[in-house]
């Protein structure tokens, strides 16, 4: 009565239900470190919120155009000519209350039931259940810690038919951390140029949070001849620490841009103006707090992999994006607890590090790719040698 039939496959989000549960453990009293969490470990910039904050004195509280004012989709443009070297123009460009609706407006925009996704995996854990709530069938497609958590153009050709739809790339991945190179993605453009009907949109909302020399491409960088196919999803939630703020952008084609600000218009309207304003200054201000930010997350990243390295059992790649560790843990599949409680999956292994070392990490199932554990290292230094230090000791107690 309460729950209609198209949603029996969905399920909340598996991140936010572990966060939730320690969250009610660190209430109850209990020292819970929580690395389960995609968020950055930061505060909004004062710049930002000192333009959010002129906004509202100056009457900024009212309706915008339902995907965003024009002087946000000017910046959005201008950032993507400037960072990315891509052209755009506004009207190729909407907004929306975080990047997550912006995804899923693209997908109800151009699917019909049936129709088929491809879904490399690890993944985002929304992706799926998106297109399962739009009548779509995922086709998901594993990618392990040996192919370097990424599709390769045989997998894409094998598992592209008549009622594929859509591709979706997320680089940097979550949960993965690793990128594309140029010559990977042009790979893959040359497979789908052959494939007219197929869409794709590449999840780029981590690609500032970058560990390498040189700035992670976008697939229209690698193939721009798939301009009018391609769908650039992106947001100031990673790069700017704005997740609360809910403002997700993205660039497509002008057609089906304009679907998109219509699905928008009849769900939510705009995005908050306050964040439309907010991102504004985001985008057009000063960009010192991405490197800033970097010096913070390639430090911590540094320490948690180098002890990572020193508990047997786990195994781990360092990324060159984003900021997850999503760590291989086959070895400890199968063993017992001292009560005899055997681990049979992650996550069990998940719940025997929440239970046991009052540590929050997300169980690789949720990305579609067992057995593994993802867990952030957005948080303080010391927290992360503290977790660290926990795991190892819950593993050293569970037996064969």
């Amino acid at each position: 009565m309460y729950e209609s039939s198209r949603l029996k496959p969905i399920q909340a989000s598996p991140a936010m239900a572990i966060s939730v549960k320690a969250q009610e453990m660190c209430k109850a009293g209990m020292n819970v470190i929580n690395l389960s969490v995609g968020e950055p470990g930061f505060d909004t910039p004062s710049h930002i919120i000192d333009a959010a904050v002129a906004a509202m004195r100056s009457g900024e509280t009212h309706y915008t155009p339902a995907d965003g004012t024009i002087a946000l989709k000017n910046a959005i443009v201008d950032k993507f000519l400037r960072e990315n070297s891509l052209k755009f123009s506004r009207h190729n460009i909407s907004t929306g209350n975080g990047a997550k609706q912006v995804i899923f407006n693209a997908l109800m925009a151009t699917m019909e039931p049936e129709d088929e996704v491809i879904v490399p995996a690890p993944y985002w854990v929304s992706y799926t259940d998106m297109v399962l709530l739009l009548g779509g069938v995922p086709k998901i497609l594993e990618c392990p810690v040996e192919s370097g958590y990424k599709l390769n153009i045989n997998q894409l050709e094998a598992a592209i038919t008549p009622k594929t739809r859509w591709l979706i790339l997320n680089s940097p991945s979550n949960p993965s951390g690793m990128a594309y190179t140029l010559e990977e993605l042009r790979k893959l453009g040359n497979v789908l140029k052959r494939h007219k009907g197929v869409l794709v949109l590449s999840d780029e909302i981590y690609e500032h949070i970058n560990y390498g020399s040189e700035r992670i491409p976008s697939i229209l960088n690698a193939c721009p001849e798939l301009h009018d196919r391609v769908v650039i999803v992106n947001g100031v939630s990673k790069a700017y620490a704005m997740t609360g703020w809910r403002l997700g952008y993205a660039a497509g084609p002008e057609k089906l841009i304009k679907v998109m600000a219509k699905i928008q218009s009849q769900s939510t309207s705009n995005p908050c103006s306050i964040s439309q304003a907010a991102a504004i200054a985001a985008l057009n201000g000063p960009q010192d707090f991405l490197a800033s930010a970097m010096t913070e997350y390639s430090q911590r990243r540094e320490v948690l992999f180098d002890a990572l390295d020193n508990i047997p059992g786990l195994h781990a790649r360092k990324p060159n994006g984003a900021f997850y560790a999503f760590v291989e843990c086959s070895n400890i599949i199968g063993r017992k607890t001292a009560e005899g409680i055997t681990i049979y999956d992650d996550e069990a292994l998940a719940s025997y590090f929440l239970e046991e070392a009052h540590v929050a990490v997300v169980p690789g199932s949720a990305f579609g790719l067992s057995p593994y554990f993802r867990m952030s290292f957005a948080a303080p230094l010391n927290e992360l040698k503290e977790a660290c230090k926990r795991l190892d000791n819950a593993i050293s107690h569970l037996v064969l």
